[in-house]
């Protein structure tokens, strides 16, 4: 579970009462399809033929450019989540976080999720006691990749959410 109980409205688009401005919005899709991305090489290791997670990082970016209505970006996400359901380990997450990635397009507040599952992929492919020092290179890859509009949002999110995203973003 990487949503908390009470939303932030900092995460909810001004359409729907919160404070989130479309662009933003589509930052936070951005940025989280590149964090997907960043891993979808230990998913396409395991399942080379699986297009699905791939084509929820597109389908993410296709959304933030206005090319896809966000029901076209959420359902490339639910499809990349079946493509992990009977993997295990690092290709689970990359596969994961590929679908938040493109869920973000229906909540924003999933682009932590994509970062999220993305740490763990990095984790679970790193050699034994090598884990929390390449989780932590990842989300320090992630931070630089944050785009200035939205970097405080996202950082300060992580802190409050950190708990609840299994404690990846201490780096």
């Amino acid at each position: 579970m990487i949503l908390p109980a009470v939303r932030d409205p900092r995460l909810v688009t001004v359409r729907r009462g919160g404070t989130l401005t479309d662009p933003d919005h589509h930052l936070l899709a951005v940025w989280a399809a590149a964090c997907a991305e960043h891993v979808l090489g230990l998913f396409e290791v395991a399942r080379p033929q699986d297009p699905r997670p791939r084509n929820a990082i597109e389908s993410a970016r296709a959304w933030a450019r206005g090319e896809i209505p966000m029901m076209r970006a959420r359902a490339a996400g639910g499809h990349a989540m079946g493509a992990a359901r009977d993997l295990r380990g690092a290709a689970r997450f990359a596969a994961y976080a590929a679908g938040q990635a493109a869920v973000v397009a229906h909540v924003a507040a999933h682009d932590l999720g994509a970062a999220a599952y993305a740490i763990k992929a990095v984790r679970a492919a790193a050699p034994a006691g090598e884990e929390q020092a390449a989780g932590r290179r990842e989300c320090r890859w992630q931070r630089d990749q944050l785009p200035d509009a939205i970097r405080e949002l996202v950082l300060a999110d992580q802190l409050l959410r950190n708990e609840i995203c299994w404690s990846v973003f201490d780096c």
